[in-house]
């Protein structure tokens, strides 16, 4: 589903309306996002490699006192209903990739607002012990393309692969997120500014052939000149 030109364009209800058949939207507001949607990404939407694909993030408490997801909050689903297969949830094209950002609360570290949760890592305390050696683990279900039955794998990231040095990729997605939690408001926005999001966004704009980067510095600095 694209949506095209200004004003009245609801992105709630396109999401709706594309969640309903299993498919994707995207809005269509310059040359350059129609080159990104109908061009470079029109594989990813034609081309579905699986379907109701849900992903669980389990931090090891012997390393992360407490986590919580930063966005898809209209992507949530219950513990419950991970492994339920009747629960819709979202499709994966051909060369997709998903990003999602936390907040870590470091172990020993005081905190309000604490989940009741269960870990995998806390059912038994010798077993989290056992398992120091594991940063977190991801666990995906999904079915393929022309199956209703849920396929369901596993992968424990060891703390080792941890790194003090953020890549390019991920400064630049982290002024993205910066960004959208400026726009709404967020009481989570901690110390955040427009001109720390614009200032890293343009240090990490790094290799843009498509100049969708450079486009959203602009975005960047049109909102932070709007919102003072």
């Amino acid at each position: 589903m694209l949506g095209f030109g200004q004003g009245n364009i609801r992105d709630s209800t396109m999401e709706k309306l594309a969640d309903k058949g299993n498919g994707n939207y995207a809005f269509i507001d310059s040359m350059l996002e129609a080159r990104k949607v109908l061009v470079e990404q029109v594989g990813g939407t034609l081309v579905t490699i699986a379907k109701d694909v849900k992903i669980q993030v389990d931090f090891n408490p012997i390393h992360v006192s407490a986590y919580r997801l930063l966005g898809y909050e209209n992507r949530k689903l219950e513990n419950q209903d991970f492994r339920d297969d009747q629960k819709d949830a979202g499709e994966i094209g051909a060369g997709h990739t998903v990003t999602a950002f936390y907040e870590l609360i470091p172990a020993g570290v005081e905190y309000s607002n604490k989940t009741t949760r269960r870990s995998e890592f806390v059912e038994q305390k010798q077993a989290a012990a056992s398992d120091s050696g594991t940063m977190l683990t991801v666990n995906l279900r999904y079915k393929q393309p022309d199956s209703e039955f849920g396929q369901e794998f596993q992968k424990r990231v060891p703390k080792e692969t941890l790194s003090e040095q953020a890549s390019t990729d991920f400064r630049f997605a982290t002024s993205v997120l910066a960004y959208g939690m400026l726009l709404r408001d967020s009481q989570y926005v901690g110390k955040a500014t427009w001109e720390w999001v614009i200032s890293t966004a343009q240090e990490s704009t790094g290799k843009d052939p498509s100049g969708l980067r450079a486009e959203f510095v602009q975005l960047a600095m049109t909102a932070s000149r709007m919102r003072k």
